[in-house]
C-alpha cells in the first residue's frame, strides 16, 4: 500500500504537465491558505492544537475543495508523530490492518504516537470504521478525517464521540478570488510563466460559478489559459467565452451574475416559505443540475419541515425524511425526483413557524435567564436519599385522576405562567392549539376550585 500517494515529496517536479494547477498550488502552511477562518485562523482551537502538535481526533467536513486535504498536509509537515496518509476509496481491511499495525509498533518502540489521516472516511463501512475504534480510544491512533458527508450519518457514533467535527464552507468569492489572482502571479507553481492575462468579466465569472470549490476555480483557469493562443506579445488574453468554455457545465448552469451557492438555497427556501411551487422546482434544479450534493438539499427541506411548516402539517417532516432516505437510497440521477415531490408538498403545505419561534423563545431563556433548579416534585427519586430529600414528593400522578388533569405546576416558581408555544391557526397546528388551551383552562379550573375549597391532600387533587 503506498500511504503516501496524498502527500508527495515537495522536492518533486512543480511543472504544469507534472500535477494539474490546483494541486502545485496547495497551501504548504497556514501563511499561505485562504478561507476557514472560523476554523484555523489565528488564535482558533484547531489550529492551536496543530501548531503546539497536541492534536486530538478530529472529523473535517466539508465540500470538495476547500481545504481539508491541505490541512492534513500542514500537520504532516508540522507533527512529531508518526504521520500516516490513505484514501477509503482506494484501501481496505488488509490495509487498514496493516496500518493499525505500524501504529501499535511506533507506540511500543518510542513510545510515539500515530496521527492517521483517512480520506474520504464516510467510504469505509461500520466495520472498517470499528477497527480504529480501540486505537483512538487508547490513543495510540490520532484519527483525521476528511468526509465531504454529514458524519452524523456516515461515521459511527463512537468514532464520532471521540472526535471533535469541524465543519469547512464552501470558499467566499472573495477568497476564490486570492485564490485564482495567486496563481496568476506565481512564477514558481503557477501560470506566471504562461504570460497570462484574465479580463476582469472572466475573474468575476469563474469565482462566483467555481461554488465556492478552489479545485474547481484552478483547473478551470489553467485549462482557460493554456488553450489561449499567446499573442504577439506573448500574452495569454482569458476572456469570458474562454472561461465559460473551461467552466463546461458549470457555466451553463450559472449566469453571468453567478450566484453563489447561499444565494440559490436562500431562494429556494423562500419559494417554499411563500408557497410557489414553481419557483422552488426552478431553484431545485438550479443547484442539483449545478452538480449540488443532493443529500445537502435534502436536510435543507428536513430544516424546513420543522421550521417553517411544523404542526401546521405534521406530515410534512415525515415526507421530508422519507425523501432523504430515498435520495440516500438511490442516488442520482433517479433522487431527484423525490426531492422535487418534497418541494412541491412543502411549497403547497400550510405555513406556521410557531416551533421555531417557541424554540428560540426557550433557548434564550436557558441562555441568558437564571435557570433555576429543577422544583422537587418534578424530580426523580431513585434512592432512599433522595426521597429523604423530598425529591418527587406531593407529584401528582395524572393518570390516577378523572380527565387525567392536575392542578400542578410544572415550571420552575419563577417561570411560572410563561407561554413559549403560541400555535397559529394554520392546518393542523389549529387543533394543536385547541387542545392545548383545553389542557390549561382545564387545569385552571381546578386551581380556582382548590382555592375556593381551601388546602387539599396531594391525592384529593383530581377533577
Amino acid at each position: 500500500m503506498s500511504n503516501m500517494d496524498l502527500f508527495p515529496p515537495e522536492a518533486r517536479p512543480t511543472g504544469r504537465r507534472f500535477a494539474p494547477l490546483a494541486d502545485r498550488m496547495r497551501p504548504r502552511n497556514f501563511e499561505e491558505f485562504v478561507g476557514q477562518e472560523h476554523v484555523v485562523g489565528p488564535g482558533r482551537v484547531l489550529r492551536k492544537a496543530i501548531e503546539s502538535d497536541e492534536l486530538h481526533s478530529v472529523i473535517l467536513w466539508g465540500p470538495p475543495g476547500t481545504g481539508k486535504t491541505t490541512i492534513a498536509r500542514i500537520i504532516a509537515g508540522m507533527t512529531n508523530s508518526q504521520f500516516i496518509a490513505f484514501s477509503a476509496v482506494t484501501s481496505g481491511v488488509k490495509d487498514i490492518r496493516e496500518v493499525i499495525a505500524r501504529a501499535v509498533a511506533e507506540r511500543r518502540r518510542s513510545g510515539r504516537r500515530t496521527i492517521l489521516f483517512v480520506d474520504e472516511i464516510h467510504r469505509f463501512n461500520k466495520a472498517q470504521q470499528d477497527a480504529f475504534l480501540p486505537h483512538v480510544e487508547n490513543g495510540t491512533v490520532v484519527l483525521i478525517g476528511a468526509t465531504t458527508e454529514n458524519p452524523s450519518f456516515e461515521v459511527i457514533s463512537a468514532l464520532l464521540s471521540r472526535s471533535r467535527v469541524f465543519v469547512l464552507d464552501p470558499l467566499s468569492v472573495a477568497e476564490l478570488r486570492t485564490v485564482v489572482e495567486r496563481a496568476i502571479a506565481d512564477g514558481e507553481r503557477g501560470l506566471a510563466a504562461l504570460n497570462p492575462v484574465v479580463e476582469e468579466e472572466a475573474l468575476s465569472f469563474l469565482a462566483h460559478a467555481s461554488g465556492g470549490d478552489a479545485r474547481v476555480a484552478l483547473n478551470a483557469l489553467e485549462l482557460a489559459v493554456v488553450t489561449a493562443d499567446p499573442g504577439k506579445d506573448g500574452k495569454r488574453v482569458v476572456n469570458l467565452a474562454g472561461i465559460q468554455e473551461a467552466m463546461q457545465k458549470r457555466a451553463l448552469v450559472y449566469d453571468r451574475e453567478g450566484e453563489e451557492h447561499y444565494n440559490i438555497i436562500s431562494a429556494l427556501h423562500k419559494s417554499l416559505r411563500g408557497g410557489d411551487a414553481d419557483a422552488s422546482l426552478y431553484w431545485l434544479a438550479r443547484m442539483l443540475e449545478a452538480g449540488e450534493d443532493p443529500l445537502y438539499v435534502a436536510r435543507r427541506l428536513v430544516r424546513f419541515a420543522s421550521e417553517d411548516v411544523g404542526n401546521a402539517d405534521p406530515q410534512a417532516l415525515m415526507l421530508a425524511m422519507a425523501v432523504k432516505e430515498a435520495v440516500h437510497f438511490i442516488g442520482m440521477p433517479e433522487g431527484s425526483t423525490a426531492l422535487a415531490q418534497a418541494v412541491v408538498y412543502l411549497a403547497a403545505a400550510p405555513k406556521s413557524n410557531a416551533l421555531y419561534t417557541a424554540y428560540s423563545a426557550v433557548q434564550k431563556e436557558v441562555e441568558e435567564g437564571v435557570n433555576p433548579p429543577v422544583p422537587l416534585h418534578l424530580r426523580n427519586a431513585p434512592t432512599a436519599l433522595m426521597q429523604g430529600l423530598g425529591y418527587g414528593k406531593d407529584y401528582l400522578y395524572p393518570h390516577d385522576f378523572p380527565g387525567k388533569v392536575v392542578d400542578q405546576e410544572y415550571l420552575p416558581e419563577s417561570l411560572k405562567g410563561r407561554r413559549y408555544y403560541r400555535p397559529t391557526d394554520s392546518g393542523y397546528e389549529a387543533e394543536i392549539g385547541r387542545r392545548i388551551e383545553e389542557w390549561r383552562k382545564k387545569r385552571e379550573s381546578l386551581r380556582r376550585k382548590r382555592a375556593q375549597a381551601g388546602p387539599k391532600a396531594p391525592d384529593e387533587g383530581g377533577a
